[in-house]
Parts: structure tokens; C-alpha cells; sequence
């Protein structure tokens, strides 16, 4: 159970100084990291446009080969069948983008299109109200109920023969917040439309969620965190009143065909790395494979009348290589860490409660052959659970135990580093925040408290965060 962020203590001089510090240290909930190996000992030192995009430190040789060949297939274009480049064809025909990397921009995050681009690295989920009786066996393995004809996902990309579903259209409004010693900061606010549908009308109940594409890094490590002590820090009643219930979502598991707890995607609807990729290669490439034989496609779209690229189209040789690479890509290290200003925006982090949902420890287990990810110490600053973060950011659609005002903490190993690698990235799980100070006042619910500490604060201590967040 989730304790509260403790107050640093004022230390005295000689043995005395040295036992209170050892006493605070040993009674504080958030530790402070003193060490540049984020991502344990697979951590990279690797800090420019290439910073997200190199296998763990520690990978074996042997195990290296499998990430570039894991690599050449995220990273290449798929294309439609029948071609010469059978390994990779059988592309939508319904899609959003012909790549792993057309979304994950170097392995990093996606951003919202400009006024003149085609959504690639954004798409919309779909679903409709769902009757929890006589919807209950597809809310027990989507989580959701999808549209009727458009399916779970908005297709905004098709085959020259075929027509994508329709257009998608963003509408920014601006937003002025005035912090508490009268500096104004432009937040903006996205507004979703769906123009042009060429499958009929679209649902008058039409539910949309947003997603931007996530950074890739340390993915294999968070799938090695040992499940009870992501159970430890649940608290989905706040039984100890500090104002977070985060809850474990319970999403279906496509190779055990049973409910277990998720930590991956934005509302931790998928249970590991490999669906996580799977389902990506389904709803965003319309590619099938072993756990995923059927796309987002639905009869009424008749892609059946053109040719696939194989039964499955990604073979689980494929695959495993893909899932390898999505589990290996490394944590860059951490930056600055002798500054006065990061070290003090680190102990503002856990004061203000930041710590009680991006949680900065873990220890992972023991990954069976995969000595890379076991027994290490990484410094995410996530907690995995589900989070109200409040009426601004709700999209209004519930994800198995998810409600439409819950989102997944993401971690935030590595972000200071997310615009050097790809520098459209935007921040949240629609990528409206420019920058990460536009993130932190965008934090509602349960983080709403925290983001009020960054209102009243002074212009030096809110400098501190950033560079603390920057750092990372």
C-alpha cells in the first residue's frame, strides 16, 4: 500500500547527521536516484537522435543478431501482396502506416499531424456503448465494444484499389494558464473530427480515444517487473486516504485465453510485449499473424477480395524476431545529475507527490533466457496502474477495467531526451503538450494536487522540476 511522499529532514552535524540520514533515507517512500544507469546494466550512454534506438548494454553478441534482423523488420516498410519481398508483404489493405517506425518516429514517440499532414504516428480508437450483459463475452476479450463497420481502430490509409475509412481532422484551441506569480503559459486543447467516411454514416454513438505512438525503450524490462510488487502498490480503493486508487487493468491474454493483469499501452490493456506488438501489426499495418489471425477489417469492408501476404502474413519467426528487438532497446543514461537544479527538482518530485504515481524504482526478476533483463535495478518512474487523471484528458471510453477518465502512468525514463530524437514528439497520450511543463498543467484527478504544487511555485523552483524531468 502507497504510503505519502515524506519532507526531507534537517540534518545535524557529526555521527548524529549520519544516523539521521540513514534513518530518512531508510523511512523515504521515493528514493532519489543517485545513479546514471537508468535502465540497470543495459543502459546506454547514448544521447542524440539514435539515443532510443540501440539493444541493451549487457545483450550477448549472439543475441545482438537477433535484434538487427528483429530491427530490419520494424523498421522496413511492409507492402502489399503479392511481391518479390514476400518476408514482408501482405500491407492493409486498410492501414495507417506501412512501418513500425512510421509510428514510433527512431523508436520514440509520435506527434500529432500539421495542418497539411495525414495522421501516421496518431490514430483514433473506436468503440460504441456496450451492454455489459449481452456484450459481455467481446467485453471480456477487447475490452470494448467496436464500432459497427469501422471496427476498433480508424484507418485513415488504404491500397491503391481500396478506400481508407475516412479522414481525420484535429482542431487546436488555446488555453492560457496563469501560474500563481502571474506568468501565463499556452496550453492547447485538440478537438477530433471524422470527415469524408467512405463505409456509410458513422455511428451517432461513435466513442474516439486518441493515441499517439509511445517511445519503444525499456520494454522488456517493465514486462520483468515481478507482478506482486506492481500488486503492492495498487491501492484502487485509496485505503490509505492520500487521494490515488491506482488499480491493475485485467485485460485477455490471446496465447493463455484468460484474464490477467495489463501494463502495456496507454490504459495497460495488453498483457505483454509481444501481443502489445502483435495487435500493433493488426490494427496499424492490417497484417495477421499466430495471436492476431484476423485484422481490423470487418465484412462490410470485403477486404477478403485482395490477395494476403501468407496464413499468417507476420510468421512466428518474424514475430519472435520483432518481439526480441521491442524487448531489447535500451534506456539511455541519465544526465546532470551533479546540478544543483536537477538535484533539487528531484526532491520537489517526490515532495509534491509526483513519485506516488511515476514510481522512480524497480527490481526487476528473473526473465527466463534473458539474462539482459533479470535481477536489475531500473529507475522508470511509472507504477503501471490505472490513474483518474481527470475530466481534460478523459476520452470517454471505457478498456476492460479502464474508465474513460483512466490512463496508465507512462514512465518517464528517457524523456528529457524524446525531442532530440524525434523533434515533433508530443507529450500525454494524445501528444497535445508541446512541452513538458504543458504536460504537467494538463495533470487532472488524481494528479490534479501535484499540479497545483507546480502553479504556486516559484519560477526558480519549477525551473528545478523541468531540469529534473530533462534529466532523465
Amino acid at each position: 500500500m502507497r504510503q505519502r511522499p515524506l519532507l526531507l529532514l534537517t540534518l545535524f552535524s557529526g555521527v548524529a547527521v549520519a544516523a539521521a540520514f540513514a534513518m530518512a533515507i531508510a523511512q523515504e517512500p521515493y528514493p532519489i536516484q543517485a545513479t546514471v544507469k537508468t535502465g540497470g546494466e543495459g543502459t546506454v550512454d547514448q544521447f542524440d537522435h539514435n539515443a532510443y534506438s540501440l539493444p541493451q548494454a549487457n545483450l550477448s553478441m549472439t543475441r545482438r543478431l537477433d535484434f538487427s534482423v528483429g530491427n530490419s523488420f520494424f523498421r522496413n516498410p511492409w507492402v502489399e501482396a503479392p511481391a518479390s519481398t514476400d518476408a514482408r508483404d501482405g500491407l492493409g489493405p486498410l492501414f495507417n502506416t506501412n512501418s513500425c517506425q512510421g509510428c514510433h518516429i527512431k523508436d520514440g514517440r509520435g506527434h500529432p499531424p500539421g495542418a497539411d499532414d495525414k495522421p501516421i504516428s496518431l490514430f483514433l480508437r473506436l468503440a460504441v456503448p456496450a451492454d455489459p450483459e449481452r456484450d459481455a463475452d467481446i467485453l471480456k476479450t477487447h475490452g470494448f465494444k467496436p464500432a459497427p463497420v469501422y471496427g476498433s481502430q480508424l484507418q485513415t490509409a488504404a491500397l491503391p484499389a481500396a478506400q481508407p475509412e475516412a479522414d481525420l481532422v484535429i482542431e487546436w484551441k488555446s488555453v492560457t494558464e496563469t501560474l500563481s506569480d502571474g506568468t501565463e503559459v499556452e496550453l492547447r486543447k485538440p478537438a477530433y473530427r471524422i470527415e469524408n467516411p467512405n463505409y456509410g454514416p458513422l455511428p451517432e454513438d461513435l466513442l474516439v480515444s486518441p493515441r499517439v505512438a509511445p517511445p519503444m525503450i525499456g520494454m522488456g524490462l517493465l514486462e520483468a517487473i515481478p507482478l506482486e510488487d506492481l500488486q503492492s502498490l495498487a491501492d484502487p480503493e485509496d485505503a490509505d486516504n492520500d487521494g490515488l486508487s491506482g488499480k491493475l487493468n485485467q485485460v485477455w491474454d490471446l496465447s493463455r485465453q484468460q484474464t490477467v493483469p495489463g501494463r502495456f499501452g496507454w490504459k495497460a490493456a495488453e498483457p505483454n510485449v509481444h501481443q502489445q506488438s502483435m495487435g500493433a501489426f493488426a490494427g496499424d499495418m492490417g497484417l495477421t499473424s499466430t495471436i492476431k489471425p484476423a485484422t481490423d477489417c470487418t465484412p462490410e469492408q470485403n477486404c477478403g477480395r485482395f490477395t494476403n501476404g501468407g496464413s499468417p502474413e507476420v510468421s512466428d519467426k518474424v514475430s519472435n524476431f520483432v518481439t526480441f528487438y521491442a524487448k531489447s532497446l535500451a534506456v539511455p543514461a541519465r544526465r546532470d545529475l551533479d546540478s544543483v537544479s536537477v538535484q533539487q527538482g528531484a526532491e520537489l518530485f517526490n515532495e509534491t507527490g509526483c513519485a506516488g504515481c511515476h514510481t522512480p524504482r524497480h527490481t526487476t526478476g528473473t526473465a527466463p533466457d534473458r539474462p539482459d533483463l533479470s535481477n536489475q535495478t531500473i529507475w522508470p518512474y511509472t507504477d503501471l496502474l490505472l490513474h483518474d487523471m481527470g475530466p481534460e484528458l478523459a476520452d470517454g471510453r471505457d478498456e476492460f477495467l479502464a474508465n474513460g477518465n483512466e490512463w496508465r502512468t507512462p514512465p518517464l525514463w528517457g524523456i528529457g531526451l524524446a525531442q532530440r530524437v524525434n523533434p515533433q514528439s508530443g507529450f500525454l497520450h494524445d501528444g497535445r503538450a508541446r512541452t513538458l511543463e504543458e504536460a504537467v498543467l494538463w495533470h487532472g484527478g488524481e494528479a490534479k494536487p501535484s499540479a497545483e504544487h507546480y502553479r504556486q511555485m516559484p519560477a526558480e523552483d519549477r525551473e528545478a522540476l523541468l531540469d529534473f524531468l530533462n534529466s532523465l
